[in-house]
Parts: C-alpha cells; sequence; structure tokens
C-alpha cells in the first residue's frame, strides 16, 4: 500500500528529501560566479584515461549519515572515527566532498599552518558546511588523528573556485598526466554539468557519487572505512523519495556489490535531541502536553511553501493509533530530532501568502523504500 501512496502523495517528503540529496544542501549551493576553469591544452590526456576496471575490495565499510552543520553529529563522527582509528587502524576516512577538496585537506594535513583549510572554509561560504563547528571538526582530525587520508567522492561542487585552485596547483608541480590530475578534471565536469542543468540532475549526481565511492574504494584492496554522508545516501533502498524510485542509494550500491561488508546508520537515531520549547496543543478538544523542536525554511525547495514547524504531540499515541490514515508519509530524517515509534507530531506549514497547514502523524514502525516513516492520519 505504501509503495502506491508515496509514488502519488509524496509531495512534501519528496521536497524535503530532494533538498538532502541536493548539492544546495549538502555541500553546496550552485557555484558562486567566479572565473571559469582554467582552459585545458589540447594535448592534455582525457578522463576517459582513467581506469574503469578494478578488483573488488575485501575491506569493510562503515557509513553514517548525518544531518549537515550540525554540532552533536560532527562530535558523534569523532567518537566514531576515534574507535576506528585507534583501535581497528582505520586511516581512510570518505567524505561528501569533491575530489579537489578532499586532495586539499590531505596537503593541509602535512602543513604547518591551516592556511588551506580556511582557504576550503571561505569557499564553502552559503552552504551547510560554513559553520564553526566545520573548523573545530577537521582540527580534531588533524590533531588526534594526524594519519587520516580523506577521500572525496561526490561531485566537484565548487568546482570554479575549488577545482580551479587545485588544477592550477597540479599544473604549477608539473602533475599534468597524473592520475590525481585526471580525477580533478573528472570532479570538475561532472560539478559544471550538475549545475549546467535545471532542473538539477540528480541522477546524475547520485549515480556519480556511488561511482566515484567504489572506484576510490577498490583501490585500497583491502582496507576497512568509514564514510560519512547525508542521512538520505546512508539508507539501504532507492531515491523513490526524491523522484527516482529506479535508482538505489549509495548505501544500497554498495550493499550490492559488498554484501554483508556494508555496515549503514543514520547518526540522529543515536543522539537524544532537547525541545526548544514545551507548550500545549488542543487535538479535538483535549489538551496535550506538546515540545517544539524548531521550524525549518523550506522556501528553497518549494515555490509552495515558505516553513514548517514541528511539535511532538506527548503521551498522545494510544488515542490516534487508530484513526484513519490521510495517505501522506515523512521519514524519519526529514524530523529535526531523533523519532520513535509510538510518538505523535503535528507539523505547521506555512505557504508564501501565510497561510498555515496543520498537518497530524504518527510513527507506528512503518517502512516505505526501507526508510522508517511518520503516517499522516486524519484525527
Amino acid at each position: 500500500m505504501f509503495k502506491r501512496v508515496c509514488s502519488l502523495l509524496m509531495i512534501f517528503a519528496s521536497v524535503v528529501i530532494f533538498a538532502a540529496c541536493s548539492g544546495e544542501n549538502e555541500n553546496g549551493t550552485s557555484p558562486s560566479p567566479s572565473p571559469e576553469v582554467l582552459p585545458m591544452e589540447t594535448a592534455q590526456p582525457s578522463v576517459d584515461a582513467l581506469p574503469t576496471e578494478t578488483t573488488q575490495s575485501t575491506g569493510q565499510i562503515f557509513l553514517y549519515g548525518e544531518r549537515h552543520g550540525e554540532e552533536v553529529m560532527m562530535q558523534v563522527q569523532l567518537e566514531r572515527w576515534y574507535e576506528y582509528y585507534h583501535h581497528m587502524g582505520m586511516r581512510h576516512l570518505f567524505v561528501e566532498l569533491g575530489f579537489f577538496a578532499a586532495e586539499f585537506l590531505n596537503m593541509w594535513m602535512q602543513s604547518d599552518t591551516d592556511e588551506i583549510l580556511y582557504q576550503l572554509f571561505d569557499d564553502w561560504e552559503g552552504t551547510a558546511k560554513h559553520v564553526p563547528y566545520t573548523l573545530d571538526f577537521y582540527k580534531a582530525i588533524k590533531r588526534d588523528f594526524p594519519e587520516t587520508i580523506f577521500h572525496g567522492t561526490d561531485i566537484g561542487h565548487q568546482y570554479d573556485i575549488t577545482g580551479t585552485r587545485f588544477l592550477r596547483y597540479l599544473e604549477e608541480t608539473n602533475q599534468q598526466g597524473t592520475e590525481r590530475y585526471l580525477l580533478t578534471q573528472e570532479a570538475i565536469e561532472q560539478g559544471r554539468h550538475y549545475y549546467s542543468t535545471n532542473p538539477r540532475d540528480e541522477a546524475f549526481r547520485v549515480n556519480s557519487k556511488a561511482d566515484n565511492f567504489i572506484r576510490a574504494f577498490d583501490r585500497l584492496i583491502d582496507q576497512s572505512i568509514m564514510g560519512i554522508y547525508g542521512g538520505t545516501h546512508a539508507y539501504f533502498g532507492d531515491y523513490g523519495s526524491m523522484g527516482l524510485p529506479e535508482i538505489p542509494t549509495l548505501a544500497e550500491r554498495l550493499r550490492e556489490r559488498y554484501g554483508d561488508a556494508v555496515f549503514s546508520r543514520p547518526l540522529w537515531r543515536e543522539i537524544p535531541t532537547p525541545p526548544i520549547k514545551t507548550g500545549t496543543i488542543i487535538i479535538n478538544g483535549v489538551e496535550y502536553e506538546a515540545s517544539f523542536f524548531g521550524e525549518q525554511d523550506i522556501s528553497a525547495w518549494t515555490e509552495d511553501f515558505q516553513s514548517r514547524a514541528f511539535w511532538r504531540v506527548e503521551n498522545a499515541y494510544d488515542d490516534f493509533k487508530d484513526k484513519p490514515f490521510a495517505y501522506n508519509l515523512l521519514p524519519f530524517n526529514n524530523y529535526p530530532m531523533t523519532v520513535e515509534v509510538g510518538q505523535v507530531f503535528v507539523i505547521y506549514y506555512t505557504r508564501i501568502d501565510g497561510t498555515v497547514n496543520r498537518e497530524y502523524h504518527r510513527a507506528s514502525g512503518d517502512y516505505w523504500n526501507d526508510m522508517p516513516i511518520t503516517i499522516e492520519f486524519i484525527p
């Protein structure tokens, strides 16, 4: 039933997860106006020269889904990396950045200054990464895990600023024709293609992300890795919530290739989120205690709505567990707090014209495309 429901009536969920999977929310808005990538000499080798056949790695993959830009998420990631780095001997950390951005981080790890890191941070202005916790996160890795090697497997976000700068460095150091140079060219081309399409070519982006990941992981032969990616990519299933039901998620692509060697978990399941404030909500003439967890601006994702606000109605599940469905659902990773089975929520959607839609959702243990979901009900 849910697959039929979702294919017809998933406007809100698809709008929000689209944002979670797009370049705008994960690693950057479309690149800010800057000079174009340096022109290539006609004699330069093509990215077609990159190897396409690799031996399947025998290592393990520990994939974690995050909400970008949150301090508590980064703290948990550092705790996980501590365990893998110090107790399992891991050194390879896969991140949702373009190849050239991760290479800059690797150069910075060997540098005596933070100049490279601050240049990258400036490039991320206007994105979810441009928060002070990001600097703290990378500085902690350099301080506490100095042998970490970053692998960037996303398309080339900020291709015309970060990408141009890294390509110039490679040319100035006579690295034309190296694999590093070819992978930089490829990431730039991927970024240019994605940001030149309207609407954004999300199918191209998610497929490229998985292809880049698999190639980089297989090159490690037998090394296990940890990966940090947006929550939607870390679910087993497909990108149906983005309107791409025929495309498996990153986690699913990895599971198809490596089987049980892939572990994937959304981090917010492990992080309790305190409410911003408490209050009361009246439903059917009954007053319930409620906890408020914030309001999200969704105007960049839809032309109809400005924002949505989340309230959790406390101790209300038994009163509404048998109420009829409204045939609309919302995956857990859309909520700004941890969601548990047996909870009830009221979500206020504010339209551009100021009118407000009120939705009631309950978490009953249902799944759609391998994602845990809440389902709207009629109170």
